[in-house]
């Protein structure tokens, strides 16, 4: 499964806490090798925005992502308020 990233996820990403970063890469494995059912990447359908689905990296930090054809396209990462503007 491809992987895309958008600008946005790419610059919060570089701002993140190397640990938390450490944790993403560890929850991006588990996405790519596993299914969205895996319970520590507590997977959720974004109301109002079809397609588009957040998850844990931890207790604090997020990501969202949009499955496409041939991977899934990262958007944005970072605290839960990130979710306010997927």
């Amino acid at each position: 499964m491809k992987i895309y990233r958008t600008p946005r996820f790419d610059r919060a990403y570089k701002k993140l806490p190397c640990e938390v970063q450490e944790q993403f890469r560890g929850k991006i494995r588990l996405l790519t090798s596993s299914d969205l059912k895996h319970p520590s990447l507590r997977v959720k359908k974004i109301r109002g925005t079809p397609g588009f689905f957040e998850a844990s990296i931890n207790m604090s930090y997020r990501f969202t992502f949009e499955i496409k054809e041939d991977g899934i396209l990262l958007r944005v990462i970072g605290k839960h308020d990130v979710l306010g503007n997927p």
